[in-house]
């Protein structure tokens, strides 16, 4: 089976898909000819689908990706600046939550959303946990703190720096500080070796954060869940991750319970100019 097919009576010949391809895998023979793939392309695609979103008259199709399964760009969708710089500036972290759960199919549809996020070289190295119901999160935010008190005694400088006697004390009073009594987490790993894995966790996780707020959900970084995940043999245990799997990040997930009316302001960016 060829890598792609060209309608002959769509192409027009521009090369576009030529010149846009990533790994330089299509030429033009010549000015009046189709586009066709360079030896041994197949070897080399990362079916990434630059070639079938950029043709202009959907005349190309890979062999596994056809212009027709793809969603066309709405453009009467697209964002101005200033809507883009709102969209930004007013998400938040949430730290507390609504006593209610959000339905599996909303979580779902968050995930196929972040799926979507670039990866080095197409890899999508990115595999997710859920961790659904509010008893279970609860038990991992004790973990944490099982895992701070062995820091306490293993590393004490890390530990005063990030105030962790602190957050053991409040655990202790009843005051979750770890998961915020958050219903849900959402936890993003790829396998231990990947070089594009932490990153492309990285980013995934960012694009659900950034789609959650208009699916009505409500996020929040779990910073220490995340480290103690990759260091602590009895969070490892109750994630039932394999060796060889490593946790890049995780994030609270639920319903806000209050809503936000301003953007706080930031420090003026620090550029450098080359």
């Amino acid at each position: 089976m060829p890598l792609f097919t060209v309608d002959p009576d769509k192409c027009n010949k521009d090369g576009i898909c030529a010149i846009e391809c990533p790994i330089s895998l299509i030429y033009m023979p010549d000015k009046d000819s189709l586009p066709a793939p360079i030896e041994n392309a197949e070897e080399s695609c990362i079916h990434c689908g630059h070639c079938v979103a950029v043709c202009p008259h959907g005349a190309l199709s890979l062999y596994d990706m056809a212009p027709e399964q793809c969603p066309p760009v709405n453009k009467d969708w697209h964002l101005s600046a200033e809507r883009a710089e709102h969209f930004l500036r007013a998400r938040r972290s949430v730290r507390r939550y609504k006593k209610k759960d959000v339905p599996k199919e909303t979580i779902e549809e968050l995930i196929r959303i972040a799926s979507h996020a670039q990866s080095g070289h197409n890899s999508q190295p990115v595999n997710w946990l859920v961790v659904y119901e509010k008893e279970k999160v609860h038990e991992l935010a004790g973990l944490v703190v099982d895992w701070m008190k062995r820091v306490v005694v293993k590393d004490p400088k890390l530990a005063e720096m990030l105030h962790m006697d602190r957050l053991i004390t409040a655990w202790g009073l009843g005051f979750d500080v770890i998961m915020r009594d958050a219903p849900h987490l959402v936890v993003a790993y790829a396998e231990a070796g990947s070089r594009p894995g932490p990153v492309a966790c990285h980013i995934a996780l960012t694009y659900a954060e950034l789609a959650a707020h208009p699916l009505g959900i409500g996020t929040c970084w779990a910073g220490f869940f995340t480290s103690a995940a990759n260091d602590w043999k009895p969070m490892r245990e109750a994630l039932n991750l394999a060796d060889g799997q490593e946790v890049h990040g995780g994030l609270m997930v639920g319903v806000p319970k209050f809503q936000y009316h301003r953007m706080p302001l930031r420090n003026e960016p620090k550029v450098q100019w080359l």
